[in-house]
């Protein structure tokens, strides 16, 4: 591991621990600050001996400084939490980013691309609700996502655009993230959610990651401690998801071959055979025809969001991870990169599990079970 990603995650974990310079020179028996402010800056190398003494400092086990596949506070993570508490985030973030980093290294062995090109979006902070939602209905158009956005977006993302994206089994609380680790952007979905819910904060992560530069995101986007303009952006990426998911045009033709009920009752259950259609929820859809002026606030007032909640049944949960994911850990097994055992510890299974993954995304288990 070269120095500049040593010195790189040696200052973030420094100010993550709150430690200032001056404090961790003092316990590393540096003379002065500007020791390590020189080797923070790149103007010195460290010693393995002072990386080992600064990691027993800093509570972690050297390797965090060296080894490729920790991402080490390299990344930028939006979580999308409902949760009041991010007492379990840390850890799980920590593990999250060992998949992504995973990814990065064995796609840069196997000289693949690492590059995610997904399109800027044209809105500020002063958008309007409409025009975000608008955009999110340019950007499925400019994706080629179909009229049926929910069933191509993750494919699409990641086939045509280099964007991870990867299905897990979360924390309580959270439902999904956007992360941006130098030119990969990646997206997790907890895949336990509903599918509605899944669809829409993928949609959700695209505007965060499509408008990152412009409009950063919280790093919890739960936390009720946020100011307006955090509120705001969190209403336009939800317009935008809107529009993404259900392009105008496509619920407009799927009107015209299910026309809206005149009577208010059978509403919930058109709604619902709408909603789908487009593999969203129920809720989701009933507010994007008010947004289309297809129902009046009123009459959408009026519908009962239990009425058109999405029953979940006993529908099968997307694979772990996603099929590019498992193809490039399967190649990094198979060429020698990654051992058996230190793969099935980056994904946080068994041996046998980590077969069972590779079985379910269709793909030849990359060692004997």
């Amino acid at each position: 591991m070269d120095q500049a990603t040593i010195r790189h995650r040696l200052h973030a974990l420094r100010e993550r621990r709150g430690m200032t310079q001056t404090d961790l020179s003092s316990a590393l028996g540096f003379n002065d600050r500007q020791t390590l402010s020189d080797i923070e800056l790149g103007k010195r190398s460290v010693s393995p001996a002072e990386l080992v003494k600064a990691a027993g400092l800093l509570g972690v086990d050297v390797g965090y400084f060296t080894d490729p596949l920790e991402l080490a506070g390299e990344a930028r993570f939006s979580w999308r939490q409902s949760a009041d508490s991010a007492d379990c985030l840390e850890a799980f973030e920590a593990t999250a980013g060992r998949w992504i980093a995973t990814y990065r290294h064995l796609g840069r062995m196997r000289g693949t691309p690492v590059n995610s090109s997904l399109t800027r979006v044209g809105l500020t902070i002063k958008s309007s609700f409409e025009d975000a939602g608008a955009e999110g209905d340019a950007i499925a158009r400019a994706l080629g996502l179909g009229d049926v956005p929910a069933l191509t977006l993750a494919s699409v993302l990641e086939e045509k655009h280099d964007t991870l994206v990867l299905f897990a089994d979360t924390v309580a609380g959270v439902s999904g993230a956007a992360c941006q680790f130098g030119p990969l952007n990646a997206i997790i979905i907890n895949r336990g959610e509903a599918e509605g819910r899944r669809s829409f904060d993928m949609a959700h992560e695209v505007f965060h990651l499509a408008t990152w530069h412009e409009m950063p995101p919280r790093h919890i986007e739960g936390d009720t401690r946020v100011s307006g303009n955090y509120r705001r952006v969190e209403q336009l990426a939800d317009n935008f998801a809107s529009g993404l998911l259900m392009p105008r045009q496509a619920v407009l033709d799927w009107i015209a071959g299910h026309p809206v009920p005149n009577d208010q009752a059978e509403l919930p259950v058109w709604i619902k055979h709408a909603a789908s259609h487009f593999h969203v929820s129920g809720q989701a859809f009933k507010w994007r025809l008010v947004g289309l002026g297809v129902l009046g606030k009123a009459a959408a007032g009026r519908v009962d969001d239990g009425l058109i909640r999405m029953e979940c049944g006993n529908a099968p949960l997307p694979p772990l991870f996603s099929r590019r994911f498992m193809e490039t850990l399967g190649w990094g097994i198979q060429e020698g990169q990654l051992s058996v055992r230190r793969a099935a510890e980056v994904v946080g299974t068994t041996l046998d599990e980590l077969g069972d993954i590779f079985a379910a995304h269709g793909l030849k288990t990359p060692f004997d079970l």
